[in-house]
């Protein structure tokens, strides 16, 4: 939580010092679409124009995101220190991974949706072309209870009720919580107020087991298993002004 809050501090210390510079803001519509699964987005941006020739743009919104799937496997959320082997933040996303502690838990019609405050950095190539990056950073999330299967350690058992992690939280890599969307886009800008995007997705999907649980050998247990979907996609967005 203490690397949440720095990252939130950060941010409203850059948006306080650029709060006389241009800004936009625009709402989006997006949908992606995987293997078996696929997603949809509802999200509102208020981007900042920096630098001295405002290419540069940072933002905050927040953002609706709906996951949908079919018999999808979700492997083990952490701790971190019993999935990777090394777990410094940031630098995670480049440690190994410990496969020997990751089971499997098969969720059979998973549905999540989240709410989530998200920030975002974008670039200007020209008068209609920019690109971006954007993330999810922390909020809450519900949706369909599914039934689910657990194989671990060769023993397969039955969840009938296998749930969405509730809380979301950005933390980098398997320090993280939760469903986060984040997406790398190249927009066209076929208007003033409209801009269609291509988009790459990174999306974190949680669901938490209720009457089984994956055993780690020091005895320690973990009830969190997490789908990582990369999907493609298009969205359309309308710029306020």
């Amino acid at each position: 939580m203490n690397k949440f809050l720095a990252i939130s501090l950060l941010l409203f210390c850059t948006t306080k010092g650029i709060s006389q510079s241009n800004s936009t803001k625009s709402a989006d519509i997006a949908a992606t679409i995987g293997a078996s699964q696929g997603s949809t987005a509802l999200s509102y941006t208020h981007q900042w124009q920096i630098g001295s020739k405002k290419k540069l743009s940072v933002g905050i919104g927040a953002r609706f995101t709906s996951y949908f799937g079919t018999k999808k496997d979700f492997l083990s959320a952490g701790p971190a220190k019993y999935t990777r082997t090394f777990t410094t933040p940031f630098l995670i996303f480049f440690a190994g991974q410990k496969e020997e502690n990751f089971d499997t838990l098969s969720v059979q019609r998973p549905q999540v949706n989240s709410l989530n405050a998200a920030v975002s950095l974008g670039y200007q190539i020209s008068k209609k072309w920019d690109v971006g990056f954007n993330i999810d950073l922390i909020g809450l999330s519900f949706g369909r209870k599914s039934s689910s299967i657990l194989e671990s350690n060769g023993i397969t058992r039955t969840d009938p009720q296998s749930k969405p992690v509730a809380f979301n939280v950005l933390l980098t890599g398997d320090h993280d919580r939760g469903t986060l969307n984040s997406e790398f886009f190249l927009r066209y800008k076929i208007s003033p107020r409209w801009g269609v995007r291509a988009i790459f997705q990174f999306l974190f999907v949680e669901y938490e087991s209720v009457s089984v649980k994956q055993t780690y050998s020091d005895g320690q247990t973990n009830d969190r298993f997490r789908n990582k979907a990369n999907s493609a996609g298009i969205g359309l967005t309308y710029f306020i002004h």
